[in-house]
């Protein structure tokens, strides 16, 4: 281990979470181009379809993504690894969508009052959407369902959105979503049960015929 990776290893005792980028977050920070290419080839899928779902254009998804990565590429000599790279990669994704969105329509903004719904109330286990696993006579009502439940996301409010997309499309842990949007833990439980509710309102037939 040379010492860049034990230093690395002291700031971020559970680095182990993310054994195959760990030495290519290395190499980056210390100046290697290839391998923070190597970082925007694993991890810009994801961060472009999480921003595609939240400004639902794919020009301005594709230039936000783009953005993304050049504001981890500049500020990579200062990460320190106390957070997965991903975790990183979504809160740089995240300010850069609502810098976007302020932009668009600077009369919008300002924290929802989500607190009001109660930690004892929410069922952490819950999903937002029906079970992907269907027949295969399904297939076409699959396509129709997955409409539905993208018509539906657009439904909630960004904050509401985000959280669901960041929990339940790309796994993220609470404490992940609370770093990426910068809120407290209960806000994101709280922003999790209101919007899963309301989605399930909305797709009250799909969940009715599992």
């Amino acid at each position: 281990m040379n010492q860049s990776e034990r230093a690395a290893s002291n700031e971020n005792p559970d680095a182990g979470d993310e054994p195959d980028d760990l030495p290519w977050v290395l190499r980056a920070r210390d100046g290697d181009a290839e391998a923070y290419d190597e970082l925007v080839t694993r991890h810009r899928g994801r961060i472009f379809a999480m921003i595609r779902q939240m400004v639902k254009n794919d020009a301005d998804a594709w230039d936000l993504s783009q953005e993304v990565f050049i504001k981890a590429w500049r500020a990579l000599p200062r990460f320190e690894a106390k957070a997965k790279f991903s975790t990183w990669l979504y809160r740089i994704a995240h300010n850069a969508v609502y810098d976007w969105a302020r932009r668009k329509r600077p009369e919008a903004g300002g924290e929802l009052n989500d607190e009001i719904f109660g930690e004892e109330r929410i069922d952490p286990a819950s999903l937002t959407t029906p079970s992907s696993e269907r027949r295969p006579d399904e297939s076409l009502e699959g396509d129709e369902l997955r409409e539905k439940i993208e018509a539906a996301l657009d439904k909630l409010s960004p904050e509401h959105r985000e959280a669901v997309l960041l929990k339940d499309v790309n796994g993220l842990s609470y404490k992940e979503i609370a770093e990426v949007m910068e809120c407290t833990l209960g806000t994101v439980m709280s922003r999790l049960f209101y919007a899963r509710k309301k989605l399930q309102s909305i797709l009250k037939d799909e969940y009715e015929a599992r």
